[in-house]
């Protein structure tokens, strides 16, 4: 009797223990905006002198004028572009960019992974953070987001694709 005593309490510790791992996935990490690096961005080095007998030392440098941001959104035809389907790893991903006025004024994906609930809920959390980049952006050189790469890399592909249509 204690045979099956030890061995229901040990298959229903194991069931709980299984349960306790399929909800607790872990959380993506959404990767921080990093600053875009200009081609106007350059390090002036000056030909530094040190005089070493008189015990001073000086340095001529040139100024660092502050980096001008010059990337210039692209302006756009105004309508609705659709990208293509891109295969991911966990389903597919299609984007249509709306634009109005020379500037994208809107993103929806019309597909995406979500045939699983990790799928599911990594997307729900990555989606707001690539259409909120895209329309800082005005382009689609956005941020992967970390914990959906593939689903990133999708929608940045689909994205160039509809974007192109627009010029």
């Amino acid at each position: 009797m204690k045979k099956y005593v030890v061995g229901a309490a040990v298959t229903l510790v194991y069931i709980a223990y299984s349960f306790g791992i399929r909800n607790n996935h872990s959380k993506p990490v959404i990767a921080p905006t990093l600053p875009t690096k200009t081609n106007n961005q350059q390090a002036s080095t000056g030909g530094g002198s040190s005089t070493q007998s008189t015990g001073s030392s000086t340095a001529s440098s040139g100024s660092a004028s502050a980096p001008s941001n010059q990337t210039k959104a692209a302006a756009y035809k105004d309508g609705s572009y659709t990208g293509p389907v891109v295969n991911v790893y966990y389903g597919n991903v299609q984007v249509a960019a709306t634009v109005s006025g020379g500037k994208i004024t809107g993103v929806k994906f019309l597909q995406y992974p979500h045939d699983n609930p990790n799928s599911t809920y990594i997307n729900s959390q990555a989606r707001p953070y690539l259409k909120q980049e895209t329309l800082a952006a005005q382009s689609a050189h956005v941020n992967i987001i970390t914990g959906a790469t593939f689903t990133s890399e999708g929608f940045i592909q689909s994205l160039t694709s509809a974007l192109s249509k627009a010029n």
